[in-house]
């Protein structure tokens, strides 16, 4: 997709629908704004449900005030103005009230960027506005001072958040990233002790990856089907909150030299099958970009005839144990231990520096690892069986956490354990 070759009022419709469908504000909260190249602002309207939102509802406010639509302009022009003013490289502004990121602005304190790599590169600093009545001068004076020192992501104090991009598509990744984040770190609070990285680390993990290309001959049959279910999968998952836009890897084993792969900085939203990127023998589609995790998949697949695809992803649930200190403990219920059997634990970034060695402990007894501030990585014989995966780790995540407000687990024992392991035959 070509979001530069969306009209604004388009833009502005798509990204709303994302922000409301998943619970990142409400009907009457939030705002979008795009500056085009001719200065004129396109803007929601204000006090028209952000659920049912069409490009009719749009405004257009020309450079000398002129208003033209069948609405009022957001409460809330008068902000975008003055950051549209005070930085011209800023062409789209997101103004939202997602839970978590309204929790950090209510305790007044900056969610922390360093628990995962990428997220301090998308993001960039955060900063914080004083608080002021919605809608006045003297709030967007208090705002787009903060953007004039450098910052693109804002909390304001007992608000939301604010995020501004050179396009809104980026501006959506910004924000999206920030909230996760956000929750990731509430959830880890609610369970131990959390983990921050350093730079000099995450600069390490986001070095670039080089790799031979190859043009494809032809597209077997086989390979369009798990292209086409790939990406039902990727949006599916993208959907149920288990990846971000930025985040989230599947591939799958075409045979035994080659697999498909999702690529490198696509929005997970509207990937399609044109966008995969096929791995054979060692080499890449031309002109395409695979995730970096890819020599991991690699030497899964070299290692284990067993596994066909490999799920690489950040669910907030689950990421709360990758940055703490606990563990998850698949002996909750049947399913959960079925699932996901013996969770195993590595260090930052050891899926990178060391993929031979990792991949040697996708076990069918261990086919599910967490990667410390990093990942969870999940393994399966065909891509529906990881995704299942992919979902009972999130799910049962979401069950210790919840549990800890209730009271002590008690889990399943020894001999319930080699019961389940028998009439499932599991090894």
């Amino acid at each position: 997709m070509r979001p530069d070759l969306l009209h604004p009022a388009d833009q502005l419709v798509m990204i709303m629908d994302r922000i409301y469908k998943y619970g990142l504000t409400t009907t009457s909260g939030g705002n979008l704004s795009i500056k085009d190249n001719e200065d004129n602002i396109w803007i929601t309207p204000s006090g028209i449900d952000k659920g049912s939102l069409t490009r009719k509802d749009i405004i257009c406010v020309k450079p000398d005030g002129t208003i033209e639509g069948i609405h009022k302009p957001s409460m809330e022009l008068p902000f975008h103005k003055q950051v549209y003013r005070k930085r011209p490289d800023i062409k789209a502004i997101l103004h939202a009230h997602p839970p978590a990121l309204v929790a950090f602005s209510i305790v007044r304190k900056i969610p922390d960027t360093l628990l995962l790599p990428g997220v301090n590169f998308i993001c960039g600093p955060i900063g914080m506005a004083e608080y002021d009545i919605p809608g006045s001068v003297e709030l967007g004076n208090k705002i787009a001072s903060v953007f004039e020192k450098g910052f693109n992501s804002v909390l304001l104090e007992n608000h939301g958040a604010v995020v501004a991009a050179e396009s809104l598509f980026k501006a959506f990744m910004i924000f999206e990233t920030l909230d996760f984040c956000a929750q990731i770190e509430i959830n880890a609070k609610r369970i131990g002790k959390i983990k921050t990285l350093c730079q000099a680390g995450i600069a390490k993990h986001n070095l670039y990856l080089r790799m031979d290309e190859f043009i494809p001959d032809f597209f077997l049959n086989k390979e369009k089907e798990m292209r086409r279910e790939m990406c039902e999968l990727v949006h599916r998952a993208y959907d149920q909150r288990l990846f971000t836009s930025t985040r989230g890897t599947f591939s799958a084993r075409i045979n035994e030299n080659s697999f498909i792969i999702t690529p490198e900085n696509a929005d997970r939203k509207y990937i399609e099958p044109e966008d995969l990127v096929r791995i054979e023998n060692g080499k890449k589609e031309a002109g395409k970009n695979p995730d970096r995790s890819v020599l991991l998949h690699q030497r899964i697949y070299d290692t284990h005839p067993h596994v066909n695809s490999v799920i690489v992803a950040q669910p907030p649930n689950v990421m709360a144990f990758a940055v703490s200190d606990q563990d998850i403990d698949s002996r909750l219920i049947p399913e959960s231990y079925i699932m996901l059997r013996d969770v195993f634990r590595l260090p930052f970034g050891y899926g990178l520096t060391h993929p031979e060695t990792t991949a040697a402990k996708f076990l069918s007894s261990s086919p599910v690892a967490i990667i410390e501030n990093d990942c969870i990585v999940v393994t399966g014989n065909s891509l529906i069986n990881a995704f299942d995966r992919l979902e009972v780790a999130e799910y049962s995540a979401k069950s210790i956490i919840s549990s800890r407000v209730i009271g002590d687990i008690v889990t399943i024992d020894e001999k319930q354990i080699k019961n389940i392991k028998e009439a499932f035959k599991l090894n």
